[in-house]
């Protein structure tokens, strides 16, 4: 009989568990927001009663690739990713902001076959800079370059290739060429061939095999696969110990980078004293960016947090705001519920007053 396949940690998970002896954080089980329940899945942080930690398995779909994440800003992106020199004409116009210039030096360059020109031929097209929007004509130039070794464009093509909307789909050939990119040292591509290989064995053995992709991308900075390897070490897998410290340590080099998710954990365990020392205002204040960012479960969670004055003072009409703001987002924890319908009608009033004026 097979082993137990041990699925890799979802990026993003929602919850994790309370310290002993203060509320509970984590966000509901039942009812919460698509949003929400998309991302499920972290390890239990919590404790039991008898304050021993218990680790459990995490039980999700793979995560969207990094790349779903909002695209830099044109002006940020280093020309040398393209395969060409900055001093370049047509690069030299692209981070101006030239795009159509850009494009036109560059159009000439790419017909005569020059890998580097189609890449950034492609690059304009499929994101519409100076141009139409043309997806189908960017894969024809990814391509090109992609079979003259740009990782940069094996990259983008084996997306496509994955996806399949604007060239035929073809999982061998994505696979084939995010590998390549990702042995040519390109960060994303790295994270996504990492997750490739745990998608093809969800097992212990197949995690082994992504974890040195998921590390190279974490040494370059990227947060996808800094929170991918503080699950490794959170739970033990993929040749790797439980080193809680570890995990946390790499936790916070996510949650600096404003990648919500891993604030969230940071908080939490900074609040349980997991992986290092407790801290209990400074797992607030992550907490709270996270919900200032925008994350519902967070705005839950720190409103819990106010509730039951844990790194902060007690504020009962924020309390009820948080909730009010998550709640309106679709979350629904009947703790708070029950919570709400407990408090008074003036400051039932203000935490509705308030809700109004948060992020």
């Amino acid at each position: 009989m097979a082993a137990e396949p041990i699925p890799l940690p979802q990026p993003r998970p929602d919850t994790s568990g309370p310290d002993t002896g203060t509320p509970d954080i984590s966000a509901p089980d039942a009812k919460a927001p698509d949003a929400a329940a998309a991302k499920a899945g972290a390890p239990n942080t919590g404790a039991t009663g008898s304050g021993v930690h218990v680790d459990k398995p995490i039980d999700t779909p793979l995560p969207q690739p990094a790349t779903t994440a909002p695209l830099p800003s044109a002006d940020a992106i280093n020309p040398e990713r393209f395969g060409a020199k900055p001093a370049d004409p047509a690069y030299g116009a692209f981070q101006r902001g030239l795009y159509k210039t850009a494009y036109n030096l560059a159009l000439v360059r790419a017909q005569n076959g020059d890998p580097a020109a189609q890449t950034l031929v492609a690059e304009i097209l499929s994101r519409g800079l100076g141009v139409p929007l043309n997806p189908a004509e960017a894969a024809k130039w990814y391509a090109q370059a992609a079979e003259q070794g740009i990782p940069e464009s094996q990259f983008q093509y084996a997306l496509m290739l994955l996806d399949g909307r604007y060239v035929k789909k073809d999982e061998k050939g994505a696979y084939a060429l995010m590998q390549a990119a990702a042995e040519a040292g390109n960060r994303l591509a790295q994270f996504n061939f990492a997750q490739l290989l745990v998608q093809q064995d969800p097992g212990d053995a197949g995690i082994a095999r992504a974890v040195p992709y998921y590390e190279r991308a974490a040494a370059t900075g990227l947060a996808d696969a800094q929170y991918a390897m503080a699950q490794v070490y959170a739970n033990g897998v993929g040749g790797k110990p439980h080193d809680d410290a570890q995990a946390r340590r790499l936790l916070a080099q996510a949650a600096r980078q404003n990648y919500d998710t891993a604030q969230i954990d940071l908080a939490a365990w900074m609040i349980e004293g997991r992986g290092g020392v407790r801290d209990l205002k400074s797992g607030f204040n992550w907490m709270k960016q996270a919900a200032e960012g925008g994350n519902v479960a967070a705005q839950n969670r720190l409103a819990k947090l106010y509730m039951g004055g844990i790194g902060t003072d007690p504020d009962l009409i924020l309390a009820g705001a948080w909730y009010v703001v998550a709640r309106r987002a679709g979350l629904i924890d009947p703790e708070m519920d029950d919570f709400l319908q407990g408090l008074t009608d003036d400051q039932t009033k203000q935490a509705l007053q308030k809700a109004n004026r948060l992020p």
